[in-house]
C-alpha cells in the first residue's frame, strides 16, 4: 500500500486496520488509486493484470 488510500478498500491508509486488504492484494489486483481514491479499470489476463487510473495513468505490478 502506498499512497493515501488503501489500493483495495479505498478508505484512508493510516485509518484502520488492512491487514486482510494486504493478505488479499497478494492474490487480487488493485481497486482504487492508491492517490485519488478513484476506481481503478483493472483487466485480469492467465499472464497477471493491468489497472489504470483515469487521472494517473497505469500502475505497476508491485512485488
Amino acid at each position: 500500500m502506498n499512497g493515501v488510500h488503501c489500493d483495495r478498500c479505498g478508505e484512508p491508509a493510516a485509518g484502520g486496520d488492512h491487514a486482510a486488504c494486504r493478505e488479499a492484494r497478494r492474490m487480487e489486483p488493485p481497486r482504487y488509486c492508491p492517490q485519488c481514491r478513484r476506481r481503478l479499470v483493472v483487466q485480469v489476463t492467465p499472464l497477471g493484470w493491468t489497472a489504470r487510473c483515469s487521472r494517473h495513468g497505469p500502475l505497476e505490478p508491485g512485488p
